[in-house]
């Protein structure tokens, strides 16, 4: 069985990243867009990450154009605009599909492993969360509207 150790994404910065390097980490995965409503849970994912990174937290941010085309930027643009009205320090990754045809296999397994509302394994919208444990299974998945700040409790409970 697959799991997400298993996968390479490609960082904002065009380097190909292994997912294992997160092995025994607690993630949480999320598709982001910079001009979206829910664009300033940006403060708040920032603010888990620094707050529970020395305990294992890591927050991954991959950009995504699928939902009203909310992130028309190319991959400098978004890593300056969250840097810049941010101040973003947790890893951002290439813009991705996270539903249809190229959705990015890393969220197909996201997908599959924890459903949506009614079984839906489409994401809705962005920033979906998914909360994964130190053992790479994803424990929880979170809509756009839980803001990072609800999460506490969850992710204390996997740390």
């Amino acid at each position: 069985m697959q799991t997400i150790y298993d996968f390479k994404v490609k960082s904002i910065d065009g380097q190909m990243i292994d997912l294992s390097i997160y092995k025994d980490k607690v993630l949480l995965i999320v598709n982001t867009a910079s001009k979206c409503g829910f664009t300033k849970q940006y403060t708040g994912l920032e603010e888990l990450y620094k707050n529970y990174k020395d305990k294992g937290l890591v927050v991954l941010g991959f950009p995504c154009n699928q939902f009203g085309s909310q992130e028309p930027g190319d991959e400098a643009e978004i890593k300056e605009f969250c840097s810049l009205t941010y101040d973003v320090n947790f890893p951002m990754f290439a813009k991705i599909d996270v539903n249809g045809d190229n959705t990015d296999p890393l969220y197909k397994l996201l997908k599959n492993s924890a459903k949506g509302v009614l079984g839906s394994e489409a994401i809705k919208w962005n920033f979906t969360k998914f909360l994964v444990n130190r053992k790479g299974e994803v424990v929880e998945r979170f809509a756009s509207i839980t803001t990072p700040e609800a999460l506490v409790k969850d992710i204390e409970k996997v740390l």
